[in-house]
């Protein structure tokens, strides 16, 4: 089975933007799914360390999208370095298929 799936892992600062992001990715169709989940993070930042309250975002997207996908984040996320850690993945059948029609892929 061929890798035909993406996931995409990064933070936002709060519920707001993670969902602002979130809806602008549906949007452009670059993604799927995007999954929204509250965390608490420690972190090393210039030298210290950091503690914050984040929100943790899950996207599920197809391959083709992966350089436009990660362009978009870079380009929309409230953070000057936002995570991005990016896995491919083996879908179902159907589920791939899902991907393919809500990422626009032919």
């Amino acid at each position: 089975m061929a890798d035909n799936a993406i996931l995409a892992l990064t933070t936002e600062a709060n519920q707001a933007l993670a969902e602002q992001l979130a809806t602008a990715l549906l949007e452009r169709e670059l993604a799927a799914c995007v999954a929204l989940k509250p965390v608490h993070s420690l972190y090393r930042w210039q030298g210290r360390i950091e503690r914050s309250d984040e929100v943790q975002i899950l996207i599920k997207s197809h391959p083709a999208c992966g350089a436009a996908l990660e362009e978009a984040v870079h380009s929309l996320h409230s953070y000057s370095t936002p995570q991005w850690l990016v896995w491919s993945a083996q879908a179902g059948e159907s589920y791939a298929a899902w991907l393919s029609e809500c990422c626009a892929i032919s």
